[in-house]
């Protein structure tokens, strides 16, 4: 992991993601925002966005999250997305709108830390895309959850074992002793 070039993003930790399947992620996730970002190292949120018409609509049937407040990230991260180094809205699974990539690309990040909801879809959606853009994917998998459960949470790291290579499933703990190990390496120079 080179933490030097690595930014992490939180995907759609939203109220209407956030459920009592799902809410164990924010306090781990908001630890997380704080040491990673007291280091100097940037943040990215995701929201996601519905529309009428929308694939989720047609084929799931599934009319949620178009507005507020469903769409608000949930409290004990607001504040933390608003001194982010972006914000990207989207409407698909995927962190990589066109926005988005070009962010990542200006940005010169090599690796992105990836944690929120939901494992299964948007996060390993945007883990696989960062692996086919060239990018280092990172799952950081005691900071990701599902609001469909744990066997769900369970299956997505399955899939993203497959999808970006077992080694790119990490820990808090793993992704603390790296920025440890980048920040006493920065010290020393």
């Amino acid at each position: 992991m080179d933490i030097g070039n690595a930014a992490l993003v939180v995907i759609d930790l939203q109220h209407g993601f956030v459920n009592h399947r799902s809410r164990q992620a924010v306090p781990a996730v908001s630890d997380l925002v704080a040491r990673w970002s007291a280091a100097g190292r940037p943040v990215v949120f995701t929201r996601y966005f519905n529309y009428p018409g929308s694939p989720y609509e047609r084929f799931f049937r599934w009319n949620r999250l178009k507005g507020p407040p469903e769409t608000d990230i949930v409290p004990e991260l607001a504040d933390h997305a608003a001194r982010a180094y972006a914000t990207v809205d989207k409407t698909g699974y995927t962190l990589f709108t066109p926005e988005a990539a070009e962010l990542v690309r200006k940005a010169g990040w090599t690796d992105l830390l990836f944690c929120g909801v939901a494992t299964e879809s948007c996060v390993l959606k945007s883990a696989a895309d960062a692996f086919e853009h060239g990018y280092a994917p990172w799952m950081v998998t005691d900071d990701c959850a599902s609001d469909a459960g744990p066997d769900v949470h369970e299956a997505g790291l399955v899939v993203a074992r497959r999808l970006i290579g077992e080694g790119q499933l990490v820990t808090t703990k793993h992704v603390m002793r790296q920025l440890s190990a980048h920040h006493r390496a920065a010290v020393l120079e």
